[in-house]
């Protein structure tokens, strides 16, 4: 089969359809197979691609035999199917297998260490298998190694996300990730080496700019604090903080999260009730008992208001999505010259009238698609399981993100000033 194919697995997924779209935009002689297993709902997108760059076709990722069968012989395997806790692991050792690259936008940090666990069987093969390659995962790695350029010595790394109002189209492997991410563990890097804390607790408030200024967000259970470390092992402090816009929706994931890991609910139930919500319908009494009670723990710790939570129930009762905020941003705190520094790269807009972060399926298509062109554009001989800090320069990611269509202006602000008083030893 010729080398100038591309597999895309799960194309007909939110995330992986504007992967494949802005993949498209930069041009080249690629020949895309669309695969997916419900194969009908990929008619519309590849009636938006241009004639003849693309074919479909159903496949189970679980049929091992056809699995092989499809990827046989291709340049790039993009696995968009979640969640990656089921599907990393059949995609990602059939591609070993096959001898044919591997990449994803993985976000679940216990695919990601059994990926990375697969290093040296990679590495033998001569197989590249990349990573996280989305937005977050993904982008705010690449943030946070371009902030950390500006340092000469690093204390701290915050890699931060956004998520705004996307109602009625979030998918549910999207909504079952927000559950296994609202509550439960979160492996993190802390004083100094690996450190186990209860996700969506610790909070803090981040300077995410544009329409979101100064936000409250909470440490939450994501690769980047797994993978990044690798890289800067003498950093004090590694971790992602997320949230979503309005407020009271981390009240509510939190609240969900919260009954599925005591049994309450099982994640089933939990993905329907938001699903309903999401679609404008009321939703199970049981959700909804949960919910507020997540959102009440808000308010008692002060991380919301009760007029907020009004203003949320009254639109979600009207059907009315507030308009969109999103964003990415990493912070890095340490030294330069001698001088506590603090170091930010950050998206500077979202919102429905731009390109990159108009929601979260543009950001991390748009991203995914970049880490596809710096990945197909020169391999020089990598090989084994590798996130983003581990292969992609900053300016070439940037670049990429211009090639698959985004404005220059929306792709990064950069923010230097003097830092805070730590002891930075």
């Amino acid at each position: 089969m010729t080398a100038r194919r591309i597999v895309f697995i799960g194309a007909a997924g939110e995330m992986c359809r504007v992967a494949v779209e802005r993949f498209a935009v930069a041009g080249g002689d690629w020949q895309l197979t669309l695969t997916d297993i419900h194969p009908e709902r990929l008619e519309p997108l590849l009636a938006r691609l241009p004639s003849g760059c693309a074919t479909t076709r159903r496949l189970d990722l679980f049929d091992r035999d056809s699995l092989l069968e499809v990827i046989d012989g291709a340049a790039l395997v993009v696995l968009g199917a979640g969640p990656y806790t089921r599907t990393s692991e059949p995609v990602l050792t059939a591609c070993l297998t096959a001898g044919v690259p591997y990449l994803d936008f993985d976000d679940d940090v216990e695919s990601t260490q059994a990926a990375l666990a697969l290093y040296s069987r990679a590495r033998d093969a001569g197989v590249p298998c990349y990573v996280g390659c989305g937005a977050s995962p993904g982008m705010s790695n690449v943030l946070a190694v371009d902030a950390a350029g500006d340092l000469d010595s690093v204390y701290s790394i915050d890699m931060c996300w956004v998520v705004g109002d996307e109602r009625p189209g979030i998918g549910r492997a999207v909504l079952e990730h927000l559950l296994h991410i609202a509550a439960g563990p979160c492996l993190t890097w802390a004083n100094g080496g690996p450190a186990m804390h209860r996700t969506w607790v610790e909070t803090d408030i981040v300077p995410m700019g544009g329409s979101l200024g100064d936000l409250l967000l909470y440490e939450t259970a994501h690769p980047e604090a797994v993978t990044v470390p690798r890289r800067y092992p003498d950093a004090n402090r590694i971790r992602v903080l997320g949230g979503l816009d309005p407020a009271p929706f981390n009240g509510l994931a939190r609240g969900l999260g919260l009954a599925v890991e005591r049994g309450a609910m099982t994640v089933e139930q939990a993905v329907d009730f938001m699903v309903d919500l999401l679609e404008n319908r009321l939703g199970t009494v049981t959700g909804w008992r949960h919910a507020l009670a997540g959102m009440a723990g808000q308010i008692r710790r002060g991380e919301s208001t009760t007029p907020e939570l009004l203003r949320f129930l009254t639109s979600a009762a009207l059907r009315r999505p507030v308009p969109y905020r999103g964003g990415l941003m990493a912070r890095a705190i340490g030294m330069r010259d001698g001088q506590a520094t603090v170091a930010v790269r950050r998206i500077p807009v979202s919102g429905p009238d731009t390109y990159l972060m108009r929601d979260m399926a543009a950001v991390t298509g748009t991203s995914c698609a970049a880490f596809m062109a710096v990945a197909l554009e020169a391999n020089d001989g990598r090989a084994g399981v590798l996130a983003p800090e581990d292969w992609v320069a900053p300016p070439a990611f940037y670049a990429a993100l211009e090639r698959v269509g985004t404005p220059r202006a929306e792709i990064v602000e950069s923010l230097t000033s003097p830092g805070p008083s730590c002891p930075y030893g």
